[in-house]
């Protein structure tokens, strides 16, 4: 079956079969064979039981001939050190690629049948394998650039005059986690929390991520002046202050705005405020590698993302004491 016919139907089987969930992501991982995590070898052979053996072997188990270790799939990937069934895994693993918005961990609690303690932590090593690797390239053509703030408005209690609300500043200037975000027109996106909206913080933020060749499109925060030196295409502005959203080069050639950067953050707010309500600032950068990784694979089907994350599995782990 092809990765692009992987749907909810299809894959119910395997999220029913623990022995189908294991093969399917063996499958995915090792397209021409086990490997092993160890040394990379691919003398591989499956272990089976003695007869008269009064020690089963777990089905999946291999070992390398080379460095004469065992393993299973799960070794050097998210999945290591699980009680979770894999087909649970891979139940989950479709739940958050397919929900444009997300899902929370209490729903997967729910869905999956485990405790939200094991929801939580699962969704955050999902999290870990949607991550970009950094040698995937800067970005290039016309990249907009914006920021954002993310966050809940202080309650009533947190004013030291109680039952007061504490005035707070929208935009910049407030207590917000402040959100950057740099996306390629009809390409890729980068998206990460910073520590301070400043001219230095955003312009090497800009360097670091996208290719001196290209354009760069901001609104008219005068932080980015002066960016446009160290980019051939230049830097170009519209100015949200005057109600200007979208206009175009004096020549009538490219438009000029942010509004793929704003389409971006209306995704990652209403799954703030929709799904998930509360985005800690210590693991604020794994829900922007959420929604950056679904924005990647936006043009894919359902089943396409799935697989994705199997494949990105490999070498990524997550330990929480």
């Amino acid at each position: 079956m092809s990765d692009k016919d992987l749907n909810l139907a299809t894959l119910a089987g395997m999220f029913a079969n623990e022995t189908h969930a294991r093969e399917f992501v063996e499958a995915k991982r090792w397209p021409n064979g086990p490997v092993c995590p160890f040394c990379q070898s691919q003398a591989i052979y499956t272990l089976t039981p003695k007869p008269g053996s009064t020690s089963p072997v777990r089905a999946g188990v291999y070992k390398c001939k080379a460095c004469r270790k065992q393993f299973t799939v799960r070794v050097g990937t998210i999945f290591e050190d699980s009680h979770i069934p894999i087909s649970k895994w891979l139940m989950a693993i479709h739940l958050m690629t397919s929900s444009k918005k997300g899902i929370s961990s209490h729903q997967l609690s729910r869905e999956l049948g485990i405790t939200l303690k094991s929801a939580w932590f699962l969704s955050h090593r999902v999290r870990e394998a949607m991550r970009q690797e950094p040698m995937l390239g800067l970005l290039s053509g016309t990249v907009e650039v914006d920021e954002t703030y993310v966050g809940g408005k202080p309650r009533p209690q947190n004013h030291p005059v109680e039952g007061e609300a504490r005035k707070t500043k929208r935009g910049r200037g407030t207590d917000k986690q402040p959100v950057m975000v740099l996306v390629e027109r009809d390409g890729s996106v980068r998206a990460m929390p910073i520590e301070r909206v400043d001219s230095n913080t955003l312009k090497q933020a800009i360097r670091e991520n996208v290719d001196p060749s290209s354009t760069i499109m901001t609104d008219q925060w005068s932080a980015y002046q002066g960016i446009g030196e160290e980019f051939e295409g230049g830097h170009h502005t519209v100015n949200h202050s005057q109600k200007e959203y979208v206009r175009y080069t004096e020549d009538g050639g490219e438009f000029i705005s942010t509004n793929t950067g704003e389409s971006y953050f209306a995704l990652l707010k209403r799954g703030h405020y929709g799904i998930f309500h509360q985005l800690s600032k210590k693991h604020l950068h794994r829900y922007c590698d959420e929604f950056t990784f679904r924005w990647d694979h936006r043009k894919v089907t359902d089943g396409e993302h799935m697989v994705a994350v199997i494949r990105a599995a490999k070498g990524k782990r997550l330990m929480y004491g």
